[in-house]
């Protein structure tokens, strides 16, 4: 797979040395000629001292045959053009966004380009809840410009699922549960698979669904 990184900071960085570890091919673009040569005896990559945010530029680099964009700067409005850029210009399969500031995830969308975007604040905030919450729905990724999300509860004692089946649950057609954990175990459901108090339920929904999944599993 052809990744292309956006922004050689902290997190491109440590993005592209992973990515490129498991056998990826990973170009990172940077604008800074002087930081592109300190970084790159430390990684064996390939990289493009150019602005992301300059058709010309990605163009020069191959982005037409780029399976991946990674926008990880630390500029909201560079990413978005990034994004956009990709997915307009070069039809780019799958663009991938950072947030810097919260305020301004409403933009990165499927309008500008993104098809998942990432926000650490955002991220840490629901790994906190999901390590806490018992009984209550935990958006913890969304994928698709925001519309399908993967969601997770953790079933309390009173829980309207507890002793049912999944394929007697009723889940929505826009809804699917996708993984119960129990007892530190994976389990890949089926229809027939019975949760109980304590499970952890992953479930991918759509927003629309996303209301009565609650109901289902947490019953308010």
């Amino acid at each position: 797979m052809k990744v292309a990184i956006a922004g050689a900071g902290s997190v491109g960085t440590a993005i592209a040395a992973d990515l490129h570890a498991v056998g990826h091919h990973v170009l990172v673009f940077e604008q800074d000629p002087d930081l592109v040569e300190r970084l790159r005896p430390s990684l064996d990559i390939e990289w493009v001292a150019a602005d992301a945010c300059e058709v010309s530029s990605l163009d020069a680099a191959g982005m037409a045959d780029v399976d991946v964009v990674v926008a990880a700067t630390g500029d909201d409005e560079d990413n978005l053009v990034i994004s956009l850029l990709a997915k307009q210009e070069f039809a780019v399969p799958r663009v991938v966004a950072r947030v810097n500031h919260p305020k301004n995830q409403w933009l990165f969308n499927e309008s500008w380009g993104v098809d998942v975007s990432v926000s650490t604040p955002q991220l840490l905030t629901a790994l906190v809840e999901e390590a806490v919450s018992v009984g209550s729905l935990v958006r913890l990724l969304r994928f698709e410009g925001g519309n399908a999300h993967l969601v997770e509860v953790t079933l309390a004692d009173d829980s309207p699922a507890a002793g049912s089946s999944i394929a007697d649950l009723g889940v929505p057609r826009e809804a699917t549960v996708v993984a119960v954990v129990r007892d530190d175990r994976l389990i890949v459901p089926r229809g027939d698979t019975r949760l109980a108090a304590g499970d952890e339920v992953l479930v991918l929904v759509t927003a629309e669904a996303e209301d009565r999944v609650q109901q289902l599993l947490v019953g308010h």
